[in-house]
């Protein structure tokens, strides 16, 4: 139930390329509101096409927080977005009755939502085995090991990020818990009301637009992207979907379209696991994209009971 006379969060959220930033601009808009971003590749300024970013006529639509707000080289955890987005909504509110929060890293919205929990003393010495052994043999070998010891953590998360990977099982390794059973054990009561929506659609919809979505992005230069981008690789914004692979296809590993098959494939994935997280929240009310109108009529009715 909403709280009434104070200020109202609303989420948006659901898988890639479902029409997310298109309803944040339409309700913004319509409640004359900021959107802050909550997806965790769209902070970062070097990487523009890769991370489907607003275009420059969305972004004059309605004012946007946390677009191109941060550079790959610098580290911008999730508990760092907390504190940031809650100062940027808390602005919002001083100006606006309403203020819309969109993205599909289900770990950032979760932190402004419900908070983050005091994370464990990790084991420095662990940490540096990690990181070591993921310079020396890869990826896939601290992802298996992380299946293995919190596989409820592995599936909620990007398992191409390795610090995500390493984060998890640094945690599992150091304390014999697991991260996925400290998340939001107990939420922090917010000074403000929330309303969450979730986008989705048929899944060959979904993919279809998926697909399209990476033809597109390969189109309007991501390869020269990527490439513009080579001297970052090691930085841990750069080791994520539509990027890793063609790393991998400058690297003389794949060809080119076995390349482009993997972002979609990953992609693909990518989506299945935002909305196996998003799913388990009951509050989230669930629209078909490209009906604003519904959704608004919806807000509308949420924001008028006493």
């Amino acid at each position: 139930m909403l709280k009434s006379n104070i200020k109202t969060l609303i989420v948006i959220v659901g898988p890639t390329a479902i029409g997310k930033t298109a309803l944040a601009i339409d309700i913004a808009k319509h409640y004359k509101t900021e959107i802050v971003s909550a997806d965790s590749r769209q902070f970062f300024k070097e990487m523009e096409i890769g991370t489907a970013k607003p275009n420059a006529v969305e972004l004059a639509a309605a004012k946007h927080h946390f677009i191109n707000s941060h550079s790959v080289t610098q580290l911008f955890s999730t508990g760092d977005f907390e504190v940031e987005a809650l100062k940027v909504i808390e602005n919002i509110f001083e100006k606006h009755d309403q203020a819309v929060m969109v993205g599909g890293s289900g770990l950032y919205v979760n932190a402004v939502v419900n908070g983050l929990d005091e994370m464990p003393e990790i084991d420095l010495k662990i940490r540096a085995a990690l990181n070591k052994q993921f310079d020396d043999e890869g990826l896939e070998i601290i992802q298996n090991q992380l299946k293995q010891h919190d596989p409820e953590y592995y599936e909620k998360v990007d398992q191409n990020n390795p610090q995500r990977m390493i984060r998890g099982l640094e945690v599992f390794l150091s304390t014999r818990k697991k991260l996925s059973s400290m998340l939001s054990s107990t939420k922090k009561q917010r000074p403000f009301n929330i309303i969450k929506i979730g986008l989705n659609t048929d899944r060959a919809k979904l993919y279809q637009s998926i697909n399209l979505r990476v033809d597109k992005m390969m189109e309007n230069g991501l390869l020269e992207e990527v490439k513009s981008l080579i001297n970052y690789r090691r930085d841990n914004a750069l080791n994520t979907v539509g990027y890793s692979e063609l790393f991998d296809y400058l690297d003389e590993q794949v060809p080119l379209d076995v390349a482009v098959a993997s972002i979609k494939q990953n992609t693909r994935r990518f989506a299945k696991r935002q909305l196996t997280w998003f799913r388990r929240d009951e509050d989230i009310k669930w629209f078909e994209p490209g009906k604003p109108e519904s959704v608004i009529n919806m807000i509308d009715q949420e924001l008028k009971k006493p």
